[in-house]
């Protein structure tokens, strides 16, 4: 398994969600905060923040997302967490210091602004109890969403996302609907916005097995299946990222390590030995001019190879030459 797929530290569910949905709305009309200040004193809590941005809107929002309003506070409870009547309390908590912190100083911002969510995994027996006894300021919007209209609590809508449909727009949220068939159908049809955001299919992978889910495939399946087309769809330089020189080169043949440098590059480092290697006396010389190609050359190794009449000329030469001046 490559670095780039290693966790660095354990990642919790709460942080896979959030990361999703950073994923979900990249370059869209909202933006996703995954830790919010709620106080004067810094203390960031475990709530996800998604308010209105300039960007596109995401094309077919996951089913209870049609309820985003320009302030969303939401709360997830994972597959071994209870989405209790305490998270709730909390997390409307978090919304009351939320609303301050963004209204304007002298006056609250509408409530009509805001939505409070709670997403979960498995259903919440403890808050909404069965479906056939619903009180009024309860509703079923669809499967897996449920509204909650209180004077005490005002809005609030519960996901449910064991429940969630099979489909397209749902992929995200079967990712995360405590299942294998879920895991696998979210798998297969989610558009991750970018590539390396895919990586959290690891993360998530390696949860379901500690909480003993049954999965759709071993761990050999997963890593042919997902990993290695993962790693294949990555930009070169993050596949790359980590990996020392000698690792890079192995295997390569030197024509292709060589490949587009210029033969200074080549060449650099290398001792004058090696890089005269092989090259016949007439390459190693050409460009020369006389004075460089006999410099250090004792008289004996200059004459060798003249015949004694070319030398005896050419001293005759030198003596008129000294005599006419």
């Amino acid at each position: 398994m490559s670095d780039t797929l290693q966790p660095k530290k354990t990642i919790k569910w709460h942080e896979l969600m959030g990361l999703g949905l950073i994923d979900l709305f990249t370059d869209s009309n909202f933006k996703v905060k995954t830790e919010q200040d709620m106080s004067v004193k810094p203390q960031y809590v475990d709530v996800l923040i998604i308010s209105k941005a300039t960007g596109k809107p995401v094309d077919k929002l996951p089913d209870g997302f049609e309820f985003l309003t320009d302030y969303n506070v939401l709360t997830y409870k994972s597959l071994n967490e209870s989405l209790n009547q305490w998270a709730i309390v909390e997390i409307l908590g978090h919304y009351v210091s939320y609303r301050k912190i963004v209204s304007p100083k002298d006056e609250l911002l509408p409530e009509s602004k805001f939505q409070v969510f709670a997403v979960c995994t498995k259903y919440p027996q403890k808050i909404l109890g069965s479906e056939k006894n619903f009180g009024e300021d309860v509703k079923k919007i669809k499967a897996g969403v449920y509204k909650i209209d209180s004077k005490l609590t005002g809005s609030l809508i519960i996901l449910v996302l064991s429940q969630m449909a099979l489909e397209e727009q749902n992929a995200l949220w079967q990712l995360f609907s405590g299942n294998a068939e879920g895991f696998k159908y979210g798998d297969v049809h989610y558009d991750w916005q970018a590539p390396e955001d895919k990586s959290l299919l690891y993360q998530l992978y390696q949860k379901y097995l500690k909480e003993g889910v049954s999965m759709p495939y071993t761990y050999e399946d997963f890593h042919r299946d997902y990993t290695m087309p993962f790693i294949e769809s990555l930009p070169t330089e993050l596949r790359l990222k980590g990996i020392p020189p000698e690792e890079r080169l192995k295997g390569l043949p030197p024509s292709e390590r060589l490949k587009g440098l210029p033969p200074s590059e080549r060449l650099k480092g290398l001792p004058s030995s090696e890089r005269l290697k092989g090259l016949p006396p007439s390459e190693r010389l050409k460009g020369l001019p006389p004075s460089e190609r006999l410099k250090g050359l004792p008289l004996s190794e200059r004459l060798k190879g003249l015949a004694p009449s070319e030398i005896e000329a050419y001293l005759l030469k030198l003596k008129k030459e000294s005599q006419s001046e």
